[in-house]
């Protein structure tokens, strides 16, 4: 086999190689973005036999830092074996956390509000069945100048039982970033807000946060190089 064609078959395994990386890293990424958890979550009430009721939210959101506006996934789920019958999930939020609307749900009067919540809705569910689960898109504004929580408790349809309650959890970021269009935040974190005398975060020596990238790119950038040259140079050494 000439080196020409074993260089043409070499190349094809690094551009397949390469592209196997790319598309293992994009799907982790999606995939961590779409994590949900059940932190923060305790049983209350015991719940009827055979019913095992729980909730589930994004393992990590991101706040518009112009309207201060976010979306959160909400999930009930039933694990057990048997139908819940009639329940209800609320959604609350609490300090810098207010949750604006819950589609298909109906918001909870000011003097029904749990206690300390800003705001909450009422989602009410005739059944859920076992095995089955039942998603709700939530719409929020989170003052990241604030700590912010959630609430997601899970009650009888008269709200005088609470089988399950997730929080109130917090979302929030250790190191917030006021100047960016957009802040994430995670589940399970105390929000620590920038602190007064402007939304400049201080610095802490030459772009720290931009050198780890910088380097790793820098280095799939000499590598590349490295075997664009080797591919160049191969077929100028037949004889």
């Amino acid at each position: 086999m000439g080196s020409r064609h074993t260089s043409t078959i070499a190349g094809s395994l690094l551009t397949a190689s390469f592209s196997a990386v790319m598309i293992f890293a994009c799907a982790a990424t999606a995939g961590d973005q779409g994590a949900m958890s059940g932190k923060g979550g305790k049983v209350v009430d015991e719940p009827p036999a055979g019913v095992k009721l729980t909730t589930l939210l994004p393992e990590k959101i991101s706040v518009d830092n112009s309207s201060h506006k976010t979306a959160i996934t909400a999930v009930v789920k039933n694990g057990g074996t048997k139908d819940s019958g009639k329940i209800r999930l609320l959604v609350a939020g609490f300090d810098g956390l207010a949750v604006t609307n819950v589609k298909g749900c109906s918001e909870m009067a000011k003097e029904d509000l749990p206690p300390g919540s800003n705001s909450a809705f009422s989602c009410a569910i005739d059944n859920l069945a076992a095995g089955a689960s039942k998603t709700y898109a939530v719409d929020a504004t989170f003052d990241t100048g604030k700590a912010g929580k959630i609430c997601l408790p899970v009650q009888t349809s008269d709200g005088k039982k609470t089988y399950w309650q997730q929080g109130p959890v917090p979302f929030g970021a250790t190191k917030p970033t006021p100047n960016a269009p957009t802040t994430p935040l995670l589940l399970g974190t105390d929000n620590k807000p920038v602190g007064p005398g402007g939304d400049q975060l201080p610095k802490t020596g030459v772009g720290d946060e931009v050198l780890p990238l910088g380097a790793a790119g820098a280095t799939l950038i000499a590598a590349g190089a490295a075997g664009l040259w080797a591919t160049r140079r191969r077929p100028h050494q037949q004889h």
